[in-house]
């Protein structure tokens, strides 16, 4: 088992390149399964969840090539539409490949999708709108079996009860193979949701409205090859800000999505974060402890998710008490014990965080047990007063390409052992 050993206490200098977006690339190279032809990914992060789904293309006959930071994936040898279970086990992002299996293949099976523990995140408004669309679903023995009737999907209009990222993306695809057009009220407004609506653009499948609560598609076109690059992941940059808020220092963040991270960036200025944008980043300086914040999380444009536990983290060395509401998974706070053992105050009570600041964290032994929680405990080390160790990096390398190389190079005294 790999582990993270940190030595506090460092303040960061330099710069770092911020990597393609996760999960902005996982939709992608799911979708690229409409198109019977070959398409070209760049900027692509070399990160665990990237290698699993390849791993599934792979699998359903698919012909995929890394060289560097692009992905070719001729998807015209495809020769199987069941996602193996040992795969869709590992990542929930596997449930996202029913509705491209479904448009071009008109059936797909797969196990129920895996991933971070954090909550429920049930299927169920996937499962709803691939209904709408005139698929048949059947759910048996943990199996997710999906087909189409004999005269194919249809094109129709959907209201989703909630602006679900995962179903607003899964419904898009599958509606790319029905005949007709599909409205998609309700639709999660997310910067991966442009971005996959982007790559459906370019792919042939007319969508607008694309970061709107409202996404019109036309189906059954005529797909082509095409390149498409992804931008920079703004979670992982957003991290990164939230390791300058908690050790201090002066870091060029090259390559981050600026137009993707309004409430965060939002969120480290008010905690003392100085931000210079530039053409191709920004600048974060901060010189003094954060200030203590009020944060509650919730679907774009609110304040991410996935950039709570890293908030939580840096109002752990707060000048004040800082109250942060969870109201997208239940079991965020998960990571709070862990920071816990680093000398941080963390009152839970329910959906809110009560953090009231110390002046210094303590090395400790710590476990991440999900994606983001892990990336924080990282972040919060680097204010800790002597060695911590972080294990569980499996979780970590999910969603970083390589955090402890990313961090070491602007100074953090961190290793993977």
């Amino acid at each position: 088992m790999s582990v993270l050993r940190i030595e506090g206490l460092h303040s960061l200098d330099g710069t770092i390149k911020i990597q393609g977006s996760k999960n902005g690339v996982l939709p992608v190279m799911a979708a690229s399964l409409l198109h019977n032809g070959t398409t070209v990914l760049e900027h692509i992060p070399k990160i665990q969840d990237v290698f699993c789904m390849l791993g599934i293309l792979n699998a359903l006959g698919a012909e995929c090539r890394m060289e560097e930071e692009r992905l070719i994936i001729s998807a015209g040898s495809i020769d199987n539409t069941k996602i193996p279970a040992e795969l869709a086990g590992q990542m929930r992002s596997s449930v996202m490949l029913l509705g491209p299996l479904l448009a071009r293949f008109g059936m797909a099976k797969s196990s129920l999708p895996g991933g971070c523990r954090i909550g429920k995140r049930p299927v169920d408004l996937h499962i709803r709108g691939l209904e709408a669309l005139g698929a048949t679903v059947l759910i048996k023995d943990d199996e997710l079996s999906v087909q189409c009737p004999g005269k194919g999907l249809t094109g129709t209009r959907i209201q989703l009860p909630y602006p679900s990222v995962g179903a607003t993306e899964n419904i898009l695809m599958a509606a790319a193979g029905a005949e007709g057009e599909t409205v998609l009220q309700g639709a999660a407004r997310e910067p991966e949701i442009v971005i996959l609506c982007d790559f459906l653009n370019a792919l042939g499948v007319p969508v607008e409205g694309a970061g709107t609560p409202v996404i019109r598609l036309k189906g059954k076109q005529s797909l082509h090859d095409t390149v498409f690059a992804l931008p920079g992941d703004r979670i992982v940059a957003g991290t990164y800000v939230g390791a300058v808020l908690c050790a201090g220092g002066s870091v060029f963040l090259e390559h981050a999505p600026l137009d993707h991270m309004g409430k965060t960036l939002w969120a480290a200025k008010q905690m003392g974060a100085r931000l210079s944008p530039v053409e191709n980043g920004i600048w974060v300086v901060c010189k003094e402890r954060p200030r203590p914040v009020k944060l509650e999380t919730g679907p774009y444009p609110e304040f991410p998710t996935d950039m709570q536990s890293v908030m939580l983290a840096a109002a752990c060395l707060a000048d004040g008490t800082s109250y942060i509401r969870e109201n997208v998974f239940e079991s965020r706070f998960c990571t709070a014990k862990e920071l816990q053992k680093l000398g941080a105050h963390i009152i839970i009570e329910d959906k809110l965080a009560v953090v009231c600041g110390v002046p210094l964290l303590r090395g400790a032994q710590a476990e991440a047990a999900d994606l983001r929680g892990g990336a924080a405990l990282v972040v919060a080390c680097l204010a800790a007063e002597g060695e911590s160790l972080v294990s569980g990096y499996g979780h970590i390398s999910r969603g970083y390409e390589d955090i402890s190389r990313d961090l070491a190079a602007v100074g953090a005294r961190i290793s993977l052992v």
